[in-house]
């Protein structure tokens, strides 16, 4: 008698077939190709982020009895035996991090540790203990939406979130002892759940596949291709690395006995047709034992609302898409049709898989007019901070330019752009703000001359992008960033040789593409783009420290006038249209030539 098929996911599976002959030779090409687009780490570099990841864990033990010395001093043997216990979470524990990738990572604390505690410690603990130099970059973001520490650690990119247990005084030391346990999630707050759930969210996943290196070599593929295209980046509106994962862990569950080539080759089409907003999720929806909101999109208005929903399995159960917009929305549908249509012919082995994996033109030829949000900063923390918190508020500016009536669509570039700039006066400074390379850092010069060109009067048929600077009450008094605060040139300050001494300054520039509803000869952006500038200088921390050190300013920029360092080596820039006029015939009367028509639209705006 056949041994009944093992049940995944919420439905039946489309299909129980094994891999043919030229679906593992697929797979075999597939593994290839990702090995040439270098998704693989070295062994060593393996071993160096295990070795980081204990150093840490020796410096999160610090910080827990620090903690245990101040509130728990009494208790002698509670401080000695006062540990942490170090979870790390998306691609890193679920086995598909490449070069380069950060490590997204949770520390854990006993119940008489806090956040307050983690933020007064634990920057002073890995500064005071790491080895010297280990440490390039260090930022601080606890008014995050989940407070963070984002660190540089021996080269390797490093988020830190924290969480206490509320129930356990003292930590277990086993190495299996993990956090599956819903009871847990007891007494912990929203924030502390969300931390906590990272992990809980990687493991469950994994544990809801069925077979995990077929997904593993999938998601691979997956993320290079939304990495590549475009789509990949949960704080501009588009899936980010959990969601994209849930969703390939849901067509291994429809594909059970598939090679990896396959469940990429399906993953597109089936994901284009799925019955949004019906949610995309791994396993029923448990209530659990706790008052935890899960998501409920009958009971939650919020919820009801969400356009993609891709639901985390561990509980309670969230959004992981809660960020996309109708923008993004329609980008990831134009992008799975593309994608769907080039792995049926790698299936058919009419094409190679390079080709699913070719770089996006968002740049090159999707737009013709485009907003930069310019944030800058006098220093590199302060400009950490604030670029941190003016990209997690990107979304708010998308949703206000999609309610304007011209616009068809705002499509937020899923990173920003680091420049170095050394200038001589607030001027210079506010030059940079209006988007000026004239002052980049000798180390980045832009190598094309065309960069600084300006483009010139554009004719009367072009649409006038117009963002007016009106006056705010609320928004605080712009300052004149200079490093000793004053309004003057530096001219005075001067290097040995007479020459005059720059002061850096920091710079970061979010885009976004715009699709202009045809026929539109003027569009006026100011009241989504006051608005969004409003929200992001309302935050207490910029208010209170940061206003005099760091600003944000929001223009329009065509195509033909974008930055060189935005185009990779061969790359092609666009280039300002040549006028085709009518060739006047000799002896033809010109006295009757009509009258030049008169441009009136405001070439200032």
């Amino acid at each position: 008698m056949p041994s009944e098929e093992v049940a995944w996911g919420v439905t039946p599976p489309m299909s129980t077939e094994l891999p043919t002959e030229l679906e593992k030779q697929a797979n075999e090409s597939l593994i290839e190709e990702l090995r040439r687009q270098n998704n693989f780490e070295s062994a060593s570099e393996t071993e160096k982020r295990k070795e980081v990841l204990k150093q840490i864990e020796a410096i999160g033990n610090e910080f827990v009895r620090r903690v245990a010395q101040e509130k728990e001093g009494h208790n002698a043997h509670l401080v000695k035996h006062a540990i942490c216990r170090l979870f790390t979470y998306g691609s890193y524990r679920l086995g598909v991090h490449g070069p380069g990738s950060d490590i997204d990572t949770l520390v854990v604390g006993p119940k008489y540790c806090h956040l307050d505690d983690f933020f007064k410690y634990m920057p002073a603990c890995l500064r005071e203990l790491s080895p010297p130099g280990a440490i390039t970059s260090m930022a601080e973001v606890p008014d995050a939406f989940v407070p963070i520490i984002k660190l540089v650690y021996s080269g390797i990119e490093i988020d830190l979130i924290f969480s206490r247990i509320a129930t356990l005084t003292q930590l277990p030391a086993e190495p299996s002892w993990n956090l599956r346990d819903n009871h847990l999630l007891r007494g912990l707050d929203d924030s502390e759940v969300r931390a906590v759930n990272g992990t809980r969210v990687s493991d469950e996943m994994v544990n809801l596949v069925p077979e995990p290196s077929t997904f593993r070599l999938a998601l691979r593929a997956i993320k290079l291709w939304g990495q590549r295209r475009a789509v990949y980046g949960n704080i501009v509106g588009f899936p980010g690395g959990i969601a994209w994962a849930l969703m390939v862990a849901r067509v291994c569950q429809l594909y059970p006995k598939a090679a990896s080539s396959v469940v990429v080759a399906k993953f597109f089409n089936i994901l284009l047709q799925w019955p949004f907003p019906q949610p995309v999720v791994l396993k029923n929806i448990e209530t659990g034992p706790l008052q935890i909101a899960v998501w409920n999109p009958k009971g939650n208005p919020r919820d009801g609302k969400a356009m993609m929903p891709v639901i985390t399995p561990a509980y309670p159960s969230m959004n992981s898409t809660f960020n996309i917009s109708h923008s993004s929305f329609s980008i990831i549908k134009k992008e799975l049709r593309r994608a769907g249509n080039i792995a049926a012919s790698v299936m058919e082995n009419k094409v190679p898989w390079k080709d699913l994996f070719e770089k996006h033109t968002f740049f090159t030829k999707d737009y013709r007019y485009y907003l930069q949000v310019i944030v800058i900063g006098m220093n590199k923390e302060d400009q950490k901070v604030w670029s941190g918190w003016v990209e997690s508020r990107l979304r708010m500016l998308i949703q206000g330019l999609e309610r304007h009536d011209s616009i068809n669509l705002a499509h937020a570039f899923i990173k920003g752009f680091s420049r170095r700039h050394v200038c001589f006066s607030g001027i210079d400074t506010e030059k940079v703000l209006e988007g000026s390379m004239e002052y980049l850092a000798p180390d980045e010069e832009e190598t094309t001359e065309d960069v600084r060109e300006e483009a010139g009067v554009e004719s009367s048929e072009e649409t006038k992008v117009a963002i007016k600077q009106e006056e705010n009450e609320d928004e605080p008094p712009k300052p004149k960033l200079e490093p000793n605060g004053s309004s003057t040139s530096l001219n005075g300050n001067t290097k040995a040789n007479g020459s005059p001494k720059g002061f850096e300054v920091l710079s970061k520039t979010f885009y976004i593409g715009l699709k202009i509803a045809e026929g539109n000869r003027g569009l006026d952006l100011a009241h989504p783009v006051q608005t969004f500038k409003s929200k992001c200088q309302e935050w207490e921390p910029f208010r209170a420290r940061l206003v005099n050190t760091c600003s944000i300013a929001v223009h329009t920029v065509r195509n033909i006038n974008l930055p060189g360092d935005v185009f990779e080596p061969g790359e092609i820039k666009p280039v300002k249209p040549k006028k085709i006029g009518k060739k006047r015939v000799a002896g033809q009367d010109n006295s009757t030539r009509p009258t030049k028509r008169q441009n009136t639209s405001n070439q200032g705006a």
